[in-house]
């Protein structure tokens, strides 16, 4: 008998953040055993991606049917405190403006209450041409509805 694995728990809103889990795995971090610093880009990028899926934001829909796709078009960090392997982290994730092109979205990496890591990060759509481009509709009103802590329209 094989043991089924429980289903995949993505993030989640709390309020008008949202939150996502990660755990520091030896492959992400360097010889002295800290996270190496690219890799809190990846964290985000997960819970940036995991928001909009739960939102109802369908990025691959709107690639695949030539709508076009999101781009980071700038983007700040600090690093405050190092993330070690096997540490559970929590992404936390707020839209902070909402513009027809783009979106910022401010990002903090806890472990426990310690604050390891902020970010800012603005995203642009673009079309498959690669200029800016309004979103597609109803996807600031989604971006709105989670900065006031309304609830998402789906």
């Amino acid at each position: 008998m094989v043991d089924v694995p429980p289903p995949f728990i993505p993030g989640a809103f709390v309020g008008t953040a949202h939150h996502y889990r990660v755990r520091v795995y030896f492959e992400d971090t360097d010889l002295s055993g800290i996270v190496y610093h690219a890799n809190y880009l990846r964290y985000m990028e997960r819970a940036r991606s995991d928001m909009l899926r739960i939102a109802g934001i369908d990025q691959r829909a709107a690639m695949e049917g030539g709508e076009g796709t999101w781009a980071v078009t700038d983007l700040a960090i600090r690093y405050r405190r190092p993330a070690k392997l096997d540490d559970d982290l929590l992404v936390v994730s707020t839209v902070e403006a909402v513009r027809g092109a783009s979106v910022v979205i401010a990002q903090r990496i806890l472990r426990g209450p310690d604050e390891l890591t902020n970010g800012h990060v603005t995203a642009a759509f673009l079309s498959p041409e690669g200029r800016p481009r309004r979103q597609p509709a109803g996807w600031a009103d989604r971006f709105t509805a989670i900065m006031n802590g309304e609830t998402i329209p789906c």
